[in-house]
């Protein structure tokens, strides 16, 4: 039996990052709004409403205060959709790269 492999033996690859090629950003989902849509704090201080894709929605559980990468769609509206949710071992990653204030997700937790 195979050891070290995510679930369904799918492993688990490189994190994305943030890339200003592609307009995608870090965000802390503030609220779970329902029906596959959250309320997330990006790191420009924006709350925008993200929608959560289709091949997301039944296999990746979103919880307020989990840090996700996420696409905004550009339009006036402040929509876009989630990209990537990370785990608790990547947010120390890029906390300690310092991609993610450590003051946004302080203050998340700490409103819960």
């Amino acid at each position: 039996m195979a050891r070290g492999r995510g679930r369904k033996g799918q492993e688990r690859g490189e994190a994305p990052l943030p890339s200003e090629d592609e307009g995608t950003m870090l965000c802390i989902v503030q609220r779970v709004v329902g029906a596959g849509f959250l309320e997330v704090l990006c790191t420009d201080g924006e709350v925008y409403m993200a929608r959560i894709p289709g091949k997301m929605r039944r296999r990746v559980w979103m919880r307020e205060g989990d840090v996700v990468l996420f696409l905004p769609w550009g339009t006036a509206d402040k929509k876009g959709e989630v990209v990537y949710r990370y785990v608790r071992d990547e947010v120390r990653k890029l906390v300690e790269s310092g991609l993610l204030p450590e003051e946004l997700v302080e203050e998340v937790a700490g409103a819960e």
